[in-house]
């Protein structure tokens, strides 16, 4: 989870306790609580610096989420009644995201996957190459295996996709087996393209959320 100093996480602790929980604050102003190399790319980076400084001692399912609890203003993009991160995060099937691999936690496609929104004016071609040019490849491959070696990577060049799909806004669950398809070093690369691109905080964080399921090898759609 990534939050800001003024933002109230304790609900995590209290209403999750079954969950283990990762809280960055990503304008930190003291040495007392986990924080990110940089305040850029809104929750991306806290995602995946997790992943990096976690690579080898994850738990089985992780589930990355905003800090608010619930209520419309808020969480309005939360499919639970009264908008609830806690009764996301209590139904959500373990299961299925085993056997799946990732799974958004919004199920509306309103905004993000509906059929005027596949041409994705932040997944340029351009953007596209920054992110996965240097990455082992782009689109992962049905039943991808982990990299324990991952200097036994190839590198696989795939074309921008013409639409680019997914329900907004960058919460979801995803499996240690699914995390571990890629490379700790394909998380580097995404992490340097933030502290990178001359694209500010908002933009860089909202061309990965249009991302994860891609990174995380479900289809561009």
């Amino acid at each position: 989870m990534a939050k800001t100093e003024s933002e109230d996480a304790d609900w995590v602790a209290k209403d999750l306790p079954d969950w283990q929980h990762a809280i960055y604050t990503v304008d930190a102003t003291t040495n007392d609580t986990l924080t990110t190399p940089m305040n850029k790319g809104h929750e991306a980076m806290a995602y995946l610096t997790y992943i990096i400084d976690h690579y080898h001692a994850l738990p089985a399912t992780l589930a990355f989420i905003h800090p608010h609890r619930d209520g419309f203003y808020e969480a309005w993009h939360t499919d639970t009644p009264l908008h609830s991160n806690v009764e996301a995060l209590r139904t959500l099937r373990i299961p299925f995201v085993q056997e799946n691999g990732y799974a958004n936690l919004r199920c509306n496609w309103d905004p993000g996957c509906k059929k005027a929104h596949r041409k994705n004016k932040h997944i340029t071609a351009k953007v596209w190459d920054e992110i996965f040019g240097q990455a082992s490849q782009a689109v992962l491959a049905q039943g991808q295996t982990d990299h324990d070696d991952e200097d036994s990577t190839v590198k696989v060049k795939d074309d921008v996709p013409e639409e680019v799909g997914t329900g907004c806004c960058a919460q979801f669950a995803v499996s240690r087996h699914q995390v571990l398809a890629r490379p700790k070093s394909d998380y580097e690369v995404f992490r340097n393209w933030i502290f990178e691109t001359k694209k500010s905080d908002a933009q860089s964080g909202r061309v990965l959320e249009f991302l994860w399921h891609v990174i995380f090898g479900m289809s561009p759609v």
